[in-house]
């Protein structure tokens, strides 16, 4: 099958109902995405599926042959980081950081969609990422930041 992750092309060789979180981590090396639940109910693998959030862990292979898939290494680079990304540095988000590549990948598809959230808005758009360690608060003013960021402001 045919992905593009990241705007780069691989061909892999895997059973179409392969989870694509499997295909990124272990058959292509992209590592941001992380396992965490694998029933597609913690947030931790969200991932873009051309443009929409997703978590990798219960999309089929199969289903994204062809498509566009970016990883929070294709979301930003450390010369250019998106907005999501400085403004989670700049607020300080992670403690642990194992849910925040799919926090931030699930707050970078939020944005693409509502550009100026109020807090209840983040708060039910962030609400399916979970993060053990609490950070919920720093997220929200994260978001927001990012928000502002992306307008200009």
């Amino acid at each position: 099958m045919q992905l593009t992750v990241n705007g780069q092309n691989y061909n892999v060789d895997v059973e179409d109902d392969m989870p694509l979180l499997w295909v990124l981590r272990d058959e292509l090396g992209i590592t941001g995405p992380k396992y965490g639940c694998g029933i597609a109910m913690c947030g931790a693998c969200t991932v873009h599926i051309d443009g929409q959030a997703m978590r990798s862990c219960s999309v089929p292979a199969g289903q994204v042959d062809g498509s566009e898939v970016t990883t929070i290494e294709g979301l930003g680079s450390p010369e250019a980081l998106h907005a999501v990304q400085a403004a989670w540095i700049e607020e300080q988000v992670a403690q642990c950081g194992y849910c925040q590549s799919g926090q931030i990948m699930a707050a970078a598809a939020f944005l693409s969609i509502n550009p100026e959230p109020t807090d209840s808005d983040i708060d039910q758009a962030m609400s399916a990422n979970l993060c053990r360690c609490g950070t919920y608060p720093r997220i929200r003013a994260a978001v927001k930041n990012a928000a502002a960021k992306l307008q200009g402001v």
